[in-house]
């Protein structure tokens, strides 16, 4: 290893031009002309080599550089002489391949001396602005190459000169950000290309609001995206590196928690990899929300150090900064005084898959405006003089601060509203500068047109989180921009969208009146006019009826006064969808019934969807091999709907072989997991594994989960006692998931289930046959091994309480079988892969009501199983009791709201059901092909085209087959 990077990094002997070779590569790579230049040619080529290794941007035979070619042999005696020029144009004429678009500054000279441009002082700054350019555009007008000496070369030279590692410190973190950062290169040349051609097309814009982006680790997706990841792990090995081992190097992403950011994130990949022009903006958070840690049994929150080692994937923008306003006073629409930070745009490529598509995720950091207050240094007071840095920087820190007080509940806010305004008067700079360039007569003065603004911008708002944008947007156009309010209604009322993420009142969001009027007193104001508007609609439309105006309106004055926000997004956005077909007649029908009524044709919906690059090539590259080579290649990663071709092979017994030692591997992969971070022995050859990973939270049942795994234990010791246990299936059971810092009962189930899995993992008398596993710090990475390995996954929310889910739709597409509701995407689910394939249990959404009635009115539990699983908690079986009170207390009828209950015995029969069908290894295998079979409806490309088609109104814009620059055009501004 270290004599390889040697030779990489040993600096050659000084050659003069007559004295170097030239070498060449052919053109192999996606119709781009590819060549190892000769870095002695000079001026003429005008660009340094990377360990002289670099690529055109654009094939010979495109219309441009044909036509640019013979501008320069027309001027080119125009042009002062070059050195060497003979050599290098009959090398050019003999090589064609090589060309690239000549120098723009030779173009102007020679138009200079044709007297086309005038003395003035105007145009000879213009001239020496485009020289400059020129040159820049010279250098950067080929792309590094692929191919494993370049690599190698590249990633030796970040060793030296990013990381300033010498020969003799090569580890294996320094061989991954060099690797990382070598990639990000890649990344950037496909991502300024592609920010020139959004510009140069001036078409419509997505900007997708997201408060959390779950990204996962980067650097194998991108390798994949590219499809460059065979010639990385090639050069790594000669360099003495294990690829899938610096795989391992990388931290998570602290942007995230749970499937909104996940969601988000895959709509990202498929917005790239549709070709979309998008970008998502959101908040760079130092801290993650936590890092979960298991102590005693007990969650235990501390700091998430993902940017300990750096972050080699993003582009600090120092320049790209602005001012975000908290608190203060407002005198009409002066708004002064208060608190103001700088918000500081930092970039993060988003490479599509098999396209030079790479869009931006732009994440905003918190920062003072006063940077340090040197007199309170000096004065002795060196708390003081750093505590502006501190307060600003708290904003953008952790994701989801505990709310359970004012000051997080204030921190909230400020959160939310930050990266709003950021984001907002970002778009809105975009939106001028655009609209500049676009002009067609440079000759008249620059009127910007702020009816066409919805013709170019759409705003997606992921949920409540971002909605305080419609406000800030009134803001920004009438107080800043100096539009009236008729003016500024119409164009948010055409730029917003609305996704509702949840069925349950209290995750929607609202604002008390005393935090949002000292946070945001102008916003304040904002909502209250637009209030007051649509109040007056509603009064119309509805004359006399108070409670229609009651549930209408944008303030809450059922009790403490308040600000609903999801209301405001309603009122405000041109479409709102929900997440899965159920969910959305839930929200149409019973949650926004009075709001579809009153707007009708506004809420659609749009069902989520999850990226196969990321939960199948990624995550479970040997079953993409496997079905690539049965159907003959792989674009089923680009058409998900090609997996149903994967039916006529579900009963094929060969076939089922091959796909069931798939499963085992990734079965002896996760058990390895389980050893090493639970101390969970299993054996993955004969184990069912029974999965149950997401989001601690009482609606999602995994309270439920435990409660049957207490139930099983207590039926094995008494069979254990009678020596009957012969056909019992052997099963682990995993559990993952955090809970909110706050939620004081979520984090109590998860004390139930490690205190279960203690006693029964030490229990000798059930012969091993069931485990518990609660594996902590749950992330997209940890989601990679788990899911591919799982035999059956749990999906068991009360019906009507899930808006949708995407963990069942990871799980299926990767041959899991599903146990759940009929809640949620569960419900599609079904339909596409068939009822038999699943195992449904439990009360359907239209009788949740009617069971929540009859159970206020019960006394005790009534099914006896449930309740000997209650006595046997209560017993001090698990530990001391009176931890887990409440929890059983949650039991008794009249407060069993997510009726766990009602639900217990169809449940155990579920199960049951699993186990029968898992003995039986053909039909099990059957029924998993047919489960990945049916999933091409869940895929984030579908969801994205559904939004474009449905609510943005925009279209694919595919880079050429070549990336090709006009030669009259600037570099494009990627800011």
């Amino acid at each position: 290893m270290v004599e390889r990077l040697e030779k990489l990094g040993k600096r050659e002997t000084v050659l003069q031009p007559s004295q170097a070779k030239e070498s060449y590569v052919p053109a192999t790579v996606s119709g781009f002309s590819e060549s190892r230049i000769n870095p002695w040619l000079g001026d003429f080529h005008g660009f340094h080599l990377l360990g002289g290794y670099k690529r055109a941007r654009y094939s010979t035979q495109h219309p441009a550089y044909r036509t640019v070619l013979s501008s320069l042999n027309a001027t080119m005696s125009a042009t002062p002489p070059l050195k060497d020029t003979k050599s290098k144009v009959a090398f050019l004429s003999q090589k064609p391949s090589l060309h690239r678009y000549p120098s723009k500054g030779s173009l102007i000279q020679a138009q200079m001396k044709e007297g086309k441009f005038s003395d003035s002082t105007q145009d000879l700054l213009q001239q020496q602005q485009v020289t400059k350019s020129t040159k820049l555009w010279e250098l950067m007008s080929t792309y590094l190459e692929n191919d494993v000496p370049a690599i190698e070369q590249q990633i030796s030279d970040h060793m030296e000169y990013t990381l300033a590692r010498d020969r003799g410190q090569f580890d294996q973190l320094g061989a991954y950000q060099a690797t990382a950062h070598s990639v990000r290169d890649r990344l950037l040349e496909y991502w300024n290309d592609t920010n020139f051609r959004f510009g140069e097309l001036n078409a419509k814009q997505v900007y997708y609001l997201s408060i959390e982006f779950l990204l996962g680790r980067t650097l194998q997706n991108a390798l994949l995206n590219l499809n460059i990841e065979g010639n990385y792990a090639q050069a790594l090995k000669e360099l003495g590196f294990n690829l899938e081992e610096l795989y391992e190097q990388e931290l998570d992403a602290g942007l995230g928690n749970g499937g909104l950011g996940r969601l988000a994130a895959c709509f990202l990949d498929s917005l790239a990899s549709q070709n979309y022009i998008a970008w998502g903006y959101g908040i760079r958070y130092t801290y993650g929300m936590f890092r979960q840690e298991i102590f005693q049994g007990w969650q235990a929150e501390i700091p998430d150090l993902w940017l300990k080692f750096g972050n080699p994937w993003e582009i600090t923008r120092f320049d790209v900064k602005y001012p975000v306003r908290f608190y203060g006073h407002c005198n009409g629409t002066h708004w002064d005084g208060g608190e103001v930070v700088f918000a500081v745009a930092n970039d993060n490529p988003i490479p599509g898959f098999r396209t030079t598509n790479t869009i931006n995720l732009r994440l905003w950091a918190s920062e003072p405006m006063t940077e340090f207050d040197l007199a309170s240094f000096n004065d002795g007071n060196y708390y003081k003089a750093i505590e502006r840095r501190q307060q600003a920087e708290t904003i953008s820190s952790v994701l989801y601060p505990n709310d359970n007080s004012n000051e997080g509940k204030e921190l909230r806010l400020k959160q939310q509203y930050f990266f709003c305004s950021a984001t907002l008067q970002d778009v809105i700079r975009r939106f001028k500068k655009r609209s500049r360039a676009s002009q067609k007569s440079a000759s008249t003065p620059f009127q910007l047109d702020w009816t066409t603004f919805s013709d170019k911008v759409a705003v997606q708002l992921n949920d409540t989180h971002p909605t305080i944008s419609c406000a800030e947007l009134f803001r920004l156009l009438m107080d800043e921009e100096k539009l009236g309010w008729e003016e500024a209604a119409v164009i948010v009322g055409k730029t917003f969208a609305y996704t509702n993420h949840t069925v349950l009142p209290e995750a929607l969001e609202k604002w008390s009146l005393p935090l949002f009027s000292r946070v945001l007193p102008r916003h304040l104001d904002i909502i209250f006019e637009i209030n007051r508007r649509h109040m007056e609609q509603v009064s119309k439309r509805y004359p006399n009826n108070d409670r229609i105006l009651r549930e209408l309106s944008i303030i809450d004055e059922n009790g403490a006064k308040a600000v609903r926000m999801a209301h405001l997004a309603i009122v405000c956005s041109h479409h709102v969808n929900g997440v899965a077909a159920i969910h959305s007649e839930i929200i149409k029908n019973e949650l926004f019934k009075d709001f579809n009524d009153f707007y009708p044709g506004k809420f659609t919906n749009v069902t989520n969807g999850i990226t196969p690059r990321r939960w199948f090539l990624n995550c479970n590259k040997p079953l993409v091999k496997l079905i690539a080579n049965k159907l003959g290649d792989d674009s089923f990663l680009l058409n998900l709907d090609k997996l149903s071709l994967l039916r006529k092979y579900a009963a094929d017994s060969a076939f089922q072989n091959e796909w069931m030692n798939v499963k085992l591997a990734a079965k002896k992969r996760l058990a390895q997991y389980l050893r090493e971070y639970c101390n969970v022995d299993v054996d993955p050859s004969k184990a069912l594994f029974d999965v149950h990973v997401k989001r601690i939270h009482e609606y999602k049942r995994q309270y439920l989960n435990i409660l049957r795994v207490i139930y099983l234990y207590n039926d094995l010791r008494r069979r254990a006692v009678k020596n009957d246990l012969s056909n019992e299936v052997p099963k682990v059971v995993i559990f993952a998931g955090k809970a909110a810092p706050g939620y004081f009962r979520a984090k109590l189930v998860i004390k139930l289930i490690n205190s279960v899995a203690e006693r029964v993992n030490n229990d000798r008398s059930i012969k091993g046959l069931l485990k518990v596993a609660f594996m902590p710090n749950y992330n997209v990475s940890l989601a990679e091994v788990i899911i591919p390995a799982s035999d059956v996954s749990q999906h068991i929310s009360t019906a009507g309480t899930e808006a949708s889910g995407t963990s069942n739709m990871k799980f299926a597409l990767n041959g899991g079988l599903i146990i759940g509701t009929l809640d949620g995407a569960n419900i599609e689910i079904r339909d596409e892969i068939g009822h038999e394939n699943m195992f449904i249990f439990g009360l359907t959404a239209d009788k949740v009501e009617d069971a929540r009635r009859e159970y206020r009115l019960k006394e005790k539990i009534e099914d006896s199983r449930l309740q000997e699983t209650v006595n046997l908690i209560r017993s001090g079986e698990f530990g001391d009791a009176a931890y887990f009170g409440e929890l059983c207390d949650a039991l008794f009828p009249p407060k069993d709201f997510y009726l766990l209950g009602a639900d217990f015995a169809s449940y155990l029969d579920a199960s049951k059901e699993v186990d029968r069908a898992y003995s039986n290894r053909s039909e099990w295998a059957k029924v998993s092909i047919m489960s990945t079979a049916g999933m091409g409806k869940f895929t984030s490309d579908r969801s994205i085209k559904d939004y474009a088609e449905q609510i943005w109104g925009v279209k694919p814009s595919p880079p050429p087959k070549e990336s090709v620059r006009s030669a009259t055009s600037s570099p494009a501004d990627t800011r």
